[in-house]
């Protein structure tokens, strides 16, 4: 996968795209949310790749304890329990933010989460915030979780489907990969035999710097 190392600190106004893979829930919430009140337009793909730190026992029940609340008098009206890592994402997000406020409103239309890697994010660079890792911020040997298998335990029923589509885009990736790789290696050796025929052409490019 294409990753690059995001400075929360410089980030500008381009749309940017997050690989949520392998960054933990509460500090990549803090980042996103921060850069989006400050009117960053912010995508974070591979939402059930998100680690959670604590057990995964311990994480389940803290999680049916939550699906247990509910307004006693007509459950209809709240609270809604999301399954899918996506929503759980948006939702710890929304905590962080002022979303009953016009500029709080505002940060939430600027954030897209999705399960996976849709079609129109492929091709795009992906980021990762070094500060909200999980190597970098976890003890070693400290257990954790990861959003999908919560969201599998409490109903969340894609799983299997997103684990499928990702193969695929994986196994695309690689061909594209090798077929670029290929391309270039014959770039290279037409060049050395353009080369080697003309020497004197081929010095005065070298040093026009071509």
């Amino acid at each position: 996968d294409i990753k690059a190392t995001l400075n929360p600190r410089a980030m500008g106004r381009k749309y940017i795209v997050v690989d949520a893979r392998g960054h933990l829930l509460g500090r990549l919430a803090s980042i996103v949310d921060k850069q989006l009140l400050n009117g960053q337009p912010i995508a974070v793909v591979r939402t059930e790749g998100i680690n959670i730190s604590g057990s995964f026992f311990r994480n389940k029940l803290k999680y049916l304890d939550f699906l247990r609340k509910k307004t006693r008098t007509n459950p209809r009206r709240g609270a809604f329990h999301f399954r899918a890592p996506s929503k759980i994402l948006y939702r710890v997000i929304r905590g962080m933010i002022p979303h009953k406020t016009a500029r709080g409103a505002a940060a939430l239309e600027r954030l897209t989460v999705v399960e996976g890697i849709p079609p129109q994010y492929q091709k795009s660079k992906r980021m990762v915030i070094p500060s909200a890792l999980r190597v970098t911020r976890l003890a070693p040997g400290r257990r954790y979780c990861t959003l999908a298998r919560l969201s599998g335990e409490v109903g969340w029923k894609y799983q299997d489907v997103v684990a499928r589509l990702e193969e695929k885009r994986k196994a695309k990736s690689v061909a594209y990969h090798q077929k670029t790789k290929a391309m270039l290696k014959l770039m290279s050796t037409a060049k050395e035999a353009v080369a080697e025929k003309n020497p004197q052409q081929a010095a005065e490019l070298r040093a026009m710097g071509f």
